[in-house]
């Protein structure tokens, strides 16, 4: 991984209203995760993310664990970012990292690029160096997969 970021991108055949209403449902992201750690919508999550909205997430990579998600960016049918820290007090040490759509119509469908961005991330140092970050372009292509297989007609 070079630099603070990892983008993947590819075009959907799809509009992008309807790819943003999958992006913006959190309830839908254990749907699209190519990662598969993601695992369920917390209770009290919004039926529609906005900016400012917060939601957690039950996960696990080897062992159960939660995170709380706030919208920091937002435009409807064209870019949504949520910024995640650990559940709990630890949080205020663990986690920062941003999770980015952006939406983009283009002939055939619509481009969909997703970023992983640790740019903020309180363990950056660390992840730049870690194993499992070099995993990350892999889970946003299958992340993509997933969001197309669920939009395309």
């Amino acid at each position: 991984m070079e630099g603070q970021t990892v983008s993947v991108d590819r075009v959907i055949a799809a509009p992008a209203a309807a790819i943003f209403a999958v992006i913006a449902d959190a309830s839908r992201h254990p749907e699209i995760d190519g990662s598969g750690t993601v695992k369920k919508v917390r209770p009290g999550a919004p039926d529609q993310l906005v900016l400012g909205s917060t939601f957690g997430m039950s996960m696990k990579m080897g062992v159960p664990y939660a995170m709380s998600n706030t919208v920091i960016e937002f435009e409807p049918d064209r870019l949504i970012a949520w910024q995640t820290v650990l559940g709990g007090p630890l949080g205020r040490f663990i986690g920062g990292r941003i999770w980015r759509y952006e939406l983009e119509p283009v002939e055939g469908g619509t481009r969909v690029t997703e970023t992983w961005d640790i740019s903020r991330d309180k363990q950056r140092w660390m992840l730049k160096r870690n194993p499992v970050s070099s995993g990350v372009s892999d889970a946003l292509t299958k992340t993509l997969q997933r969001l197309a297989d669920l939009t395309e007609n």
